[in-house]
C-alpha cells in the first residue's frame, strides 16, 4: 500500500513538472535587425546624386556597390560627362538591371 502511495506521488509530481515546462513560454533569441532597418528615416530618404558623389559616397550609400564599381561609375562620368538619367548607369561596366533596381530609389540626377 505504501509503495503504491509513493508511486502515485512521484507520478503526480512528474506529470505536473512536465505540464509546467510545456506550458511555460519558451524564450527564443530575437533575430538580429537588418542593417537597412537600423538606418534612420533620414538616412534612408537621402538620395545619392550620381553627378556629384565621389567613389567613397557611392560605395558607402548604395547597396551592392564596392570600391571597384564606385570607381567605374566615377570614371564613366568623367569620360562621358554627367549622367542624364538613372538608367544610364546600366552603361557602366559591372552594373546590371538587378543592381540598378535595388538602388533606384536611392539615386538622383541633379
Amino acid at each position: 500500500m505504501q509503495s503504491t502511495y509513493i508511486s502515485s506521488l512521484i507520478f503526480a509530481f512528474l506529470t505536473s513538472l512536465s505540464l509546467t515546462t510545456t506550458a511555460a513560454p519558451s524564450l527564443k533569441p530575437e533575430p538580429p535587425t537588418p542593417i537597412s532597418a537600423q538606418m534612420s528615416q533620414a538616412d534612408q530618404s537621402a538620395k545619392v546624386n550620381l553627378n556629384a558623389a565621389d567613389a567613397e559616397t557611392l560605395r558607402r550609400d548604395l547597396f551592392g556597390i564596392g570600391a571597384a564599381k564606385a570607381k567605374a561609375i566615377v570614371a564613366y562620368r568623367e569620360s562621358n560627362g554627367p549622367f542624364t538619367a538613372v538608367d544610364e548607369l546600366l552603361e557602366v561596366k559591372g552594373i546590371g538591371k538587378a543592381l540598378l533596381e535595388k538602388n533606384r530609389d536611392r539615386l538622383a540626377i541633379n
